[in-house]
């Protein structure tokens, strides 16, 4: 049974709390695993998760503020530590190579596995297409080079019973019409669109430390599953738009007019205390979807399908 769901190691902004640590977050898709925005403390949130080096296929990086990056080290020290077995790719931006390399080479260690570096550059691009999903970035708005990331799962195709019998389809002979598009029955042949229906592909965006901008609407599309900053209250507003940061009525916003049906929050400011003002602020915006308010060591499943419109 293939399993989707986000692990939430970190939701502390610029500086970590009792009770919040510093970013970190792993996309479980299916076999594959990756991580986004490894801050301080995320091999240690690793393993008070259950989440192991072996987990992981890609580390994506927002950008290189400490509070997104400083894990990188011991991470990426762990993987060759345990000998992943398999390639490591790491997405960043390309203006912050040096960042990366230093973070990467900040103690001595014995190298064992292949990470990848694939910096991410320009408005955004496609940085990668498997038979699981198509991994995106696309610029952000904030003080640093910031990216934010998107995959989407290809679309499917859902078998109707009620055509399928009115053809006299059953058995081998469906499989057969997967695998090949049609078949010939009772003297006719039946194409694979008559007798189903597109399943949209599911969608996953992350998106950390902005300002509105298009990038933000872009990211948010349709998704099933987004996971982004909510550093501020609306009341300051100014404050975020100064900092390069987004309020949770903004988020809810942004999440409402997208067609988001999963908003998690994430990435408080320590000013705050009582996550439930987040919520009060996203609801009284219009977000009407599933809320969820972050919390560390939190899993959030990616919503089913089902009820997903297409």
């Amino acid at each position: 049974m293939s399993v989707r769901e986000l692990i939430v190691l970190g939701t502390a902004s610029q500086v970590p709390t009792r009770h919040r640590n510093h970013n970190g977050y792993v996309l479980r898709w299916d076999g594959q695993g990756i991580l986004f925005d490894p801050g301080e403390g995320t091999q240690r949130q690793m393993l008070r998760a259950g989440v192991a080096a072996h987990d992981l296929h890609r580390i994506c990086v927002t950008h290189f503020h400490g509070d997104h990056s400083l894990g990188l080290a011991g991470v990426i020290q762990r993987i060759n530590l345990d000998r992943v077995p398999h390639p490591i790719t790491a997405h960043y931006p390309a203006s912050g190579q040096r960042f990366f390399e230093r973070l990467r080479y900040a103690t001595a260690y014995r190298e064992t596995v292949d990470i990848a570096q694939e910096p991410v550059r320009g408005p955004g691009a496609t940085l990668a297409v498997t038979p699981a999903y198509t991994l995106a970035a696309r610029r952000l708005s904030h003080p640093v080079e910031s990216y934010g990331y998107r995959l989407v799962e290809p679309d499917g195709r859902r078998m109707l019973p009620d055509r399928l019998a009115a053809h006299g389809l059953a058995g081998p002979l469906i499989g057969r019409l997967q695998r090949e598009g049609a078949v010939r029955v009772a003297g006719r042949t039946v194409a694979l669109e008559e007798v189903s229906e597109v399943r949209r592909g599911q969608r996953f965006a992350f998106v950390m430390d902005t300002r509105l901008c298009d990038g933000v609407y872009a990211l948010a599309e349709g998704c099933d599953q987004l996971v982004i900053e909510s550093t501020f209250l609306d009341e300051d507003e100014t404050l975020a738009r100064e900092h390069g940061h987004l309020t949770a009525g903004q988020v809810a916003r942004v999440a409402a007019e997208a067609g988001v049906r999963q908003l998690v929050l994430t990435h408080f400011s320590q000013r705050y205390g009582d996550p439930v003002e987040f919520e009060r602020q996203a609801r009284a915006a219009g977000f009407a979807g599933e809320l969820v308010v972050a919390s560390d060591l939190m899993r959030v499943a990616v919503p089913s399908r089902a009820g997903a419109g297409g």
